[in-house]
């Protein structure tokens, strides 16, 4: 791969990328995430919390292409810094969505306003567009060998 993410290397900060966990269900999932995005100094737990209420709230949107989920909430208090989390699955899991389910890439976001994840997203966006990149998220076997694609 010859293209670079910039800001998606920004967006991932030390402690943000968990690959072949076992998730017991998609609110596990989406607590991983969430845990990640703690763990990272972008977020609090009250994060973890409005993510899994937009779940209940809204269903599974979130499930945004096949085997991917993007799981966030609004815009809060509870967000220290826009960033991400990304969390690969050894077994897929149902979220409820007919047409992208089973998941194995959970991508955490979190955003203290509704601008400055804009060139983040952007990048995520084209990044996941090529099979190519998913699968090599999806096949790492160590957070180092995601660290190394952007």
């Amino acid at each position: 791969m010859t293209q670079r993410f910039p800001a998606l290397a920004a967006g991932f900060a030390e402690g943000s990328i968990r690959v072949g966990a076992i998730a017991l269900d998609r609110e596990n999932a989406i607590e991983m995430a969430g845990e990640l995005l703690v763990a990272s100094g972008r977020s609090t737990p009250e994060y973890t919390q409005q993510m899994l209420a937009a779940l209940v709230e809204h269903g599974p949107y979130m499930v945004i292409a096949p085997g991917i989920a993007l799981v966030h909430g609004r815009p809060s208090e509870a967000v220290l810094e826009t960033g991400l989390a990304l969390v690969t699955l050894a077994e897929a899991v149902v979220f409820g969505n007919q047409a992208n389910d089973p998941v194995r890439l959970v991508i955490g976001l979190c955003a203290f306003d509704h601008s400055s994840h804009i060139d983040l997203m952007q990048e995520l966006a084209l990044f996941l567009t090529d099979d190519a990149n998913v699968n090599l998220l999806l096949n790492a076997r160590y957070t180092e060998d995601i660290e190394g694609l952007f």
